[in-house]
């Protein structure tokens, strides 16, 4: 099969790589017809996320959200991502402000409500994407993913073609 691996900060290659194996009880394999960019993904490619070592195959089917603080009293500031420099957080400021802060990788609590609210039709996931590759074209969707500011890019899905 062939996937998107990581080679070091800058360094990506679409190569043939083994087979998955079932090698537990637990354990699936899943054929993926499309996948998205995740902005996990561009920290990795500066390298900015030294516990991803060469070798690493990339791609999200479901993925987070960049880092946002929200600042609200009484409130919750909630810190979701990766961050590929310093975040700050001056806590002799939001100490008084009687806040609740969390911080890690996106987790998968919420899934089974949001796949909920998009096969009923709540959410119409397809709003959110702004371009579209094919699986081969990751240079480009990547390049474009990482300009965001410039290409208006929100969701990026790289696809395989149509059987």
């Amino acid at each position: 099969m062939r996937a998107l691996v990581y080679h070091g900060p800058g360094n990506t290659a679409w190569e043939e790589v083994p087979d998955p194996e079932i090698t537990d009880d637990g354990d699936v394999v899943v054929r993926v017809d499309a996948t998205t960019i995740c902005g996990t993904d561009l920290h990795i490619l500066k390298g900015d996320v030294p516990a991803v070592h060469s070798g690493r195959i990339l791609g999200h089917k479901i993925d987070g959200t960049q880092a946002e603080y929200v600042r609200v009293p009484g409130g919750r500031i909630a810190n979701i991502g990766v961050h590929g420099e310093a975040a700050t957080l001056h806590l002799e400021e939001q100490w008084i402000r009687d806040i609740t802060i969390t911080t890690g990788l996106v987790d998968t609590s919420s899934t089974p409500t949001l796949m909920r609210l998009i096969t009923t039709g709540q959410i119409d996931a397809k709003r959110f994407i702004t371009h579209h590759f094919g699986l081969e074209e990751f240079d480009e969707a990547y390049d474009v993913f990482a300009r965001a500011a410039d290409t208006s890019a929100l969701k990026v899905v790289l696809s395989r073609p149509k059987e």
